[in-house]
Order: C-alpha cells, then sequence, then structure tokens
C-alpha cells in the first residue's frame, strides 16, 4: 500500500483508527455489562475503564492529525526494531509457548485472557499511525494474517480453558465436562438450522469485506519484471521459508511428504487412550506439547514470519521498519565440509584425483562430506537409542522398538528445522551434507 504523502496516509489511517476504537470500546462496553448483570463488579468497572479509554482514543486517531494522533512511543518502535530479527523471533515465540504452557491456569482465566487481548489490540492501534507498519498490516492480501493470528489464540485459549477446567474436575474425581453435557439433539431442525445460520453469516461477512477492501490484484505477470519480494499464497509461505534452508526437494517434497505420513501415522503410534472425546492437558502431555510445536511454533510462525517480517530480497525487516530494497546483508554462508577441513583443519576439500573414474570421485565425495555424513547418520540413527534408555524410556517400553523408531525419527525430522534455522542464523551454515554433483544437500 502506497500512500502519496503524508498527509494522505494520516487521513487514511484515521478513518482506520476512528472506527477501530469505537469497535473496541463497544466490546468493552458490552462484556462490561455483562459483567455488571453477572455480579462481577470488580470486572465490570475494569473493561468499562478500557472502553472509557478507547472513547477518548476514537476522536484522538480519527483527527487525521500526528501531532495529536496517538503513537507508539519512537523509542519503542526503534527497540522493537533493533532487537527483532530471525534468532529473537524463533526463540522468543517459543518462549512464549512455554510460559503460557507453564501458566496456563493463570492465561485461561478469563479475565486475564481479556486484558492480554486488549493490550495487544491498543498496541496494534499505536502502531498503526507508523506509515511502514500500516502498509504491511493494513495490505488486503495480509489483513486475513493478522486475522488468522487472532482467531488462532481464540480457539487455543478456547481448547487450553476447557483442557483445565476438565484437568481440575478429573483430580476431583469428577468426569470431564463433556460427560455432563452429553445431549444428543437431532440433525434435523437443529443441526441444520445452525449451518443454515452460519452461511448467512459469512456470507454477509465475505460481501462486506469485499466492499471494505480492495482485491489485492497486481499488473500483468511478466518474466521481466517480477514482483520483489516475490511470495507464494499465505498457506505456503511455510513451505517458501523452508526453501531458505533446504534445497526444494527436501522442504517441497520430502518435509511435506513426512508431515502427511506423520498424520497418519499418529493413531498407530499413539497409545495412550486417555482423552478421547474430551479436552485435557495433564493426561495428554506429550501429545499436547508436541502439536503446539509443531503447527504453531513451526509452522504458524513461519507463515507470520513470511507475510509480515519477509521484506525485498528476501531480507528480514522489524515491524517498524521501512522495506528498503537497498538493503543488503552481506551472508557468507558454508558448508559443514568447508568448516571441518578449511576452517578446522587449515587445508583444501579433498578432491578427486584428475582423470580419475566416476566411483573414484564418488569415493572422494564421500571423504569430502563425511563429518556432516557421521553427523546425520548419528542423530537419526544413534541418538533414538540413547533416548530409549534416558528419558523417553517410558515411551519405548509401551511402545516397542518399531513404533518408537518410527515416532523418534519423525520428531527429529520435525527438529531439524528449526535447528538448522538457528545453524544458518547464527554460524551461517548452509548444508550439513553437501553434494551438488547429484543434487543431494542436506
Amino acid at each position: 500500500m502506497h500512500f502519496h504523502s503524508l498527509e494522505a496516509f494520516y487521513n487514511t489511517a484515521g478513518t482506520f483508527l476512528g472506527v477501530y476504537y469505537v469497535a473496541l470500546a463497544a466490546i468493552n462496553g458490552v462484556a462490561a455489562f455483562s459483567c455488571w448483570r453477572s455480579g462481577r463488579g470488580p470486572l465490570a468497572l475494569a473493561w468499562l475503564a478500557f472502553a472509557m479509554l478507547f472513547v477518548i482514543l476514537a476522536p484522538l486517531g480519527a483527527s487525521g492529525n500526528p501531532e495529536i494522533m496517538p503513537s507508539m512511543p519512537a523509542s519503542i518502535q526503534r527497540f522493537v526494531n533493533e532487537s527483532t530479527g530471525p534468532v529473537v523471533y524463533t526463540l522468543g515465540t517459543t518462549a512464549v509457548l512455554v510460559v503460557l504452557y507453564f501458566f496456563r491456569k493463570l492465561f485461561v482465566r478469563p479475565w486475564v485472557a481479556w486484558t492480554l487481548l486488549n493490550a495487544s489490540l491498543l498496541a496494534l492501534g499505536l502502531s498503526m499511525t507508523n506509515e511502514d507498519f500500516f502498509a504491511i498490516v493494513a495490505k488486503p492480501d495480509n489483513v486475513p494474517i493478522v486475522a488468522l493470528v487472532y482467531l488462532l489464540g481464540f480457539f487455543t485459549w478456547l481448547a487450553s480453558y476447557q483442557a483445565v477446567e476438565n484437568d481440575g474436575r478429573i483430580s476431583r474425581g469428577l468426569p470431564p465436562l463433556e460427560k455432563d453435557r452429553d445431549e444428543k439433539v437431532l440433525v434435523w431442525p437443529d443441526l441444520v438450522y445452525t449451518e443454515l445460520i452460519c452461511m448467512i453469516a459469512l456470507t454477509a461477512l465475505l460481501i462486506l469485506w469485499g466492499i471494505l477492501l480492495k482485491a489485492p490484484l497486481e499488473e500483468p505477470a511478466s518474466a521481466v519484471k517480477t514482483p520483489n519480494p516475490s511470495k507464494a499464497p499465505w498457506y505456503f509461505l511455510g513451505l517458501q521459508e523452508m526453501l531458505v534452508y533446504y534445497d526444494p526437494w527436501m522442504a517441497g517434497v520430502v518435509l511435506p511428504s513426512l508431515i502427511i505420513v506423520g498424520l497418519m501415522a499418529i493413531p498407530f503410534l499413539d497409545f495412550n487412550k486417555a482423552g478421547n472425546g474430551y479436552y485435557t492437558i495433564a493426561e495428554r502431555k506429550f501429545s499436547y506439547i508436541i502439536f503446539q510445536i509443531g503447527f504453531l511454533e513451526m509452522w504458524i510462525t513461519l507463515i507470520v514470519l513470511g507475510t509480515l517480517l519477509r521484506g525485498p530480497n528476501w531480507n528480514f525487516f522489524g515491524p517498524y521498519e521501512h522495506w528498503d530494497v537497498h538493503k543488503v546483508e552481506a551472508l557468507n554462508n558454508v558448508n559443514l565440509s568447508e568448516l571441518f577441513w578449511v576452517v578446522g583443519l587449515n587445508r583444501g576439500l579433498p578432491r578427486a584425483p584428475p582423470g580419475s573414474g566416476t566411483g573414484t570421485e564418488f569415493l572422494w565425495i564421500v571423504v569430502r562430506e563425511l563429518p556432516g555424513i557421521a553427523l546425520v547418520l548419528g542423530y537419526f540413527l544413534f541418538l533414538p537409542p540413547l533416548l530409549a534408555v534416558t528419558v523417553m524410556r517410558r515411551f519405548y517400553v509401551k511402545m516397542g522398538f518399531i513404533r518408537f523408531m518410527l515416532m523418534t525419527n519423525l520428531l527429529l525430522f520435525m527438529a531439524a528445522l528449526p535447528i538448522k534455522m538457528i545453524l544458518r542464523w547464527t554460524v551461517n551454515l548452509k548444508y550439513i551434507i553437501a553434494i551438488p554433483e547429484y543434487f543431494l544437500n542436506f
């Protein structure tokens, strides 16, 4: 989204923020009224205070005057831009999931979740007065991604809330909530009417969406002029991010295939029968953690990274940083074999003598990549038995050798992606095994 002048930008941002803050005030007003009706006076006062805050911010934001429009402080914007990087982003989102898991009994409380939601929406509104931030977030292509983040946050909270409730009931010897609510309804008319109402509501939402947001159509495709950055559709941005760290055959074929195979294998690998038909975390901690990491951390965060933080030349930009097409980050990516032979042993890479046959050249390639081959084989062949006799011994006893080896290798493949990402960002490691002669790089 481009603006001809700062005045045009502030007018556009002001129009949005006026409606935005009024909507937030109305939502908090409804929440305050609901809490007052149910006898929760302190919470009603808290949400009423939030509503009044947004009422005050609405005319200031709608003014279009940068001198009075509420904005994120410039010092915070600089701090976020300077401290945010791919390593901080990845480790930071992981740390957030860890904190949410261990303190889930606190965060699932409705008043805590509502407070965090208001804080995030306030930060979003204050950030919209930054032209670079607004251009990224308000781009019609990216609006669904912002909605995706909030929708995933809501449904993750809802499932965790029900799981914590059930865990508390089970610990007190009570059945889960799903057992108490085991009411059967008829498909006709109950379910069909509900689906009809949802279909009408969604149709109205899509019509309103189509009126308010212009279709993100660009000029006709041209081989001599490609967009910078050139991005895949949002649902493929995770795969596009993987292409930075792996060869296309690995990122586009092997890893997606392993994801599908892994999902198909879950019913045959899972030995824990608890939690069927009801939400729980305490009875299925391992499955819960793996799903949260695999889905939220290794898929959703990659989509957000590729959508909002990857700019021209596929460089990483801070949330408030201008997407400068001239930004150049000099990266000297090296393979593990180069680090081992050239840097570590201070000698050249092993090469076959001139005139050698195909077999001899292949053997010298194996010698050259021997450090990476040994590391990968140790990772996939020797680490699972080590886990079987240490931290995952209980799983090995209950699952048996074949199921345990299959499960651990699937987990190790999943863990290989963040490991490779961190190695690329920290030591500029390109490939652990680099055999471009046979298009085999890992």
